[in-house]
């Protein structure tokens, strides 16, 4: 008997593994692409004959050796809604599919910000906008935040394509959505998003093995990094980075006295130190992901210790706990936050107090960031800055690899597994995580670009040239460090985004008039999606209409002035000062120090001079994180591109990727 039961098993196992299968991103509600060939792909068993219904057209497959199957329908124009149907051993149906267009959207947190308010984030007006968003017609999937080391054949998504609703919209990326609502109110056809993004990733992790090996710039990096498992790699990474960290810190993990590390009288004068605010990842602790403890003391008078206080830490990433003299007095779990603790009665003393911070760094950037100005110990009107050296120790190492650690996790489990669907283009905001490195990303971007057009060329099209369209936005205002005379890696990163428009049928949305220099993830997405909406529709749909700003053309030196000529000026440049005064330029001579221009449009130039500068050779436009302020536009609204003339303060060039160890 129980021989028979094992056999009914088996046989059932054979049967259940031998169904015709459809890969995860055809389900019901989706959108496939018009006027082009549509692949359908799946698995069943072994030469087993498969047979794909759409619409009118009926095509037939056999599946190979190894249980892989494929059909391409033929072109099809917008419409629906149309079920298709696939039969082989068994029959399955996905129903309500439209057909129109679909971008693939991709990046980091302010591609995946949803409309909804969710988790401290969403849109401005979200109410107003989820009350609107009844457009049946637009269609939304979400691919789960996976990663890999090894190339997935699948999404591992279970996430389905939902209908535009006030019920649904608010998990729908909101730059996708908004440029979707543009594209079908200008177009009345169908518009698919396909959601494939990850807030706090790096580019890295988004291309290809095979794609960091056609590059002189990072094919040495890539080779290092083996062909096994995830977590193998976890085992070696951990091994790797312990002893690197043991050395650093010159005592092992796990120290004995954890315990004792948030009390005043514990002795941290072996620590090593490090600066704050700064991410860790800048410095000597480096690639790091899991926790650490930072330590600063000061001595306080006997009238000082008596006074009310209030403690700020600016922003920690990821995670807080805060102990003053071994008392704690505030902790958060939110990267994004600036921390501000208030001390009660009795905790300060006369003389010597420690403050300590537990900070749990789970992935990405690590450590205190944000402005020195607000990391601070206030006492009733005494003001004490805490910024510059902390002593600190490693607790403990991450575990698990993280999205960032390694290249190509998140391409291998979130971009192949849609290999080879059909879609018009793509859309990506990505670049924060990038702005240490942000002269390596003129080579990183263009890398992604022409990586994943290669991968999605269109079967029996080999040795052409791919070229869909691919969309991205700058990054916003944000108050960063760094300005003209000390070097600004956010205005890098803004210029590398800049070069990469020399890739062909490419698009930069300019944003440093609609973000937020206190809010990395600016709530307006609104007018983030229309911009990358009219690049489409101009370059994209042939529909002529102007689509971007002004970009620096040339200068001209004349005496003590610098005139600037501009590209895309549309009908006009154009200010919304009324007094006509340009801000965001500086000018600088042989000394190479910027000083601020005094500016004004004449002839649809723009001219520049400054008492400071006798002789002015070099012009710098929005060179800042914090680039609010500036306001040369176009007469149809777009903002001007962020540039300079010169290369003498560059500060990322020397610094790589690397793997983490």
């Amino acid at each position: 008997m129980k021989k028979q039961y094992l056999i009914l098993l088996i046989i059932i196992s054979i049967s259940i593994n031998a169904q015709v299968t459809v890969s995860k991103i055809f389900a019901d509600n989706m959108v496939l692409q018009r006027n082009t060939l549509i692949p359908i792909w799946g698995t069943a068993k072994a030469n087993e004959i498969i047979e794909v219904r759409f619409n009118k057209q009926i095509k037939k497959t056999k599946a190979d050796k190894n249980g892989k199957w494929i059909v391409r329908l033929d072109n099809e124009t917008a419409g629906g809604p149309y079920n298709l149907i696939i039969k082989g051993s068994n029959i399955f149906e996905i129903k309500n599919i439209l057909v129109g267009e679909v971008w693939l959207c991709s990046g980091q947190s302010n591609m995946e910000m949803p409309v909804g308010k969710s988790k401290g984030w969403g849109v401005s007006n979200f109410e107003e906008v989820t009350a609107d968003a009844n457009y049946p017609m637009i269609r939304h999937i979400k691919i789960d935040r996976e990663i890999n080391s090894i190339p997935q054949t699948n999404v591992n998504s279970s996430n389905s394509w939902q209908v535009c609703s006030p019920s649904t919209v608010g998990e729908f990326t909101a730059v996708g959505y908004f440029f979707a609502k543009s594209i079908h109110e200008k177009l009345k056809i169908p518009i698919g998003i396909i959601n494939s993004s990850w807030g706090g990733t790096n580019i890295e992790t988004w291309i290809s093995r095979e794609g960091f090996e056609s590059s002189d710039e990072f094919e040495e990096m890539v080779a290092q990094m083996p062909k096994i498992s995830l977590d193998s790699i976890a085992k070696l990474r951990i091994g790797g980075s312990a002893k690197r960290i043991e050395d650093l810190q010159g005592s092992v993990l796990d120290n004995p006295n954890l315990g004792s590390f948030k009390e005043s009288s514990f002795d941290d004068s072996k620590w090593p130190e490090m600066n704050e605010p700064e991410v860790w990842e800048k410095q000597s602790l480096g690639e790091f992901d899991g926790v650490v403890w930072l330590r600063k003391s000061i001595t306080l008078s006997a009238d000082d210790s008596k006074k009310e206080a209030v403690l700020e830490l600016s922003k920690v990433d990821d995670e807080d706990v805060t102990y003053v003299n071994g008392v704690k007095v505030g902790g958060l779990n939110y990267w994004d936050v600036k921390r501000k603790y208030t001390i009660p009665a009795g905790i300060l003393k006369e003389g010597t107090n420690v403050i300590a911070v537990r900070v749990v760094d789970n992935g990405g950037g690590g450590g205190i960031y944000g402005e020195a100005t607000d990391l601070k110990l206030t006492l009733d009107k005494t003001i004490i800055p805490l910024s510059g050296k902390w002593k600190f120790q490693v607790e403990s190492i991450k575990k698990s690899t993280n999205e960032n650690s390694l290249p190509s996790l998140c391409y291998n489990a979130m971009i192949h597994p849609l290999i080879p669907f059909a879609f018009q283009g793509v859309l990506w905001y990505q670049g924060e995580s990038n702005a240490p490195r942000a002269y390596q990303y003129r080579t990183a971007f263009p890398l992604l670009i022409n990586d994943w057009r290669q991968k999605f060329l269109p079967a029996g099209k080999a040795g052409n040239k791919p070229n869909f369209p691919f969309y991205f936005v700058q990054l916003a205002t944000y108050k960063t460090t760094g300005n003209s005379n000390e070097g600004c890696d956010w205005a890098e990163l803004q210029e590398a985004q800049t070069l990469t428009l020399k890739v062909p049928n490419t698009g930069m949305a300019v944003t440093t008039d609609i973000g937020n220099p206190n809010d990395i993830h600016p709530g307006n997405k609104q007018d983030v999606g229309k911009r990358l909406a009219v690049l489409a529709l101009n370059s994209t749909y042939n529909i002529p209409m102007v689509c971007n700003g002004p970009n620096y053309k040339s200068m001209e030196i004349i005496g003590n002035k610098i005139v600037v000529s501009f590209d895309n000026i549309g009908t006009g440049l154009s200010t919304p000062d009324k007094y006509g005064y340009i801000k965001g330029f500086e000018i600088a001579g042989k000394d190479e120090v910027f000083h601020y221009a005094k500016a004004f449009i004449q002839d649809n130039k723009v001219v520049l001079s400054s008492e400071e500068v006798a002789s002015p050779i070099a012009v710098h436009f929005s060179w800042i994180g914090d680039a609010s302020e500036s306001n040369l536009f176009n007469k149809e609204g777009f903002p001007a591109v962020p540039f300079r003339t010169d290369e003498w303060k560059t500060i990322t060039k020397e610094i790589k990727y690397k793997i983490a160890n």
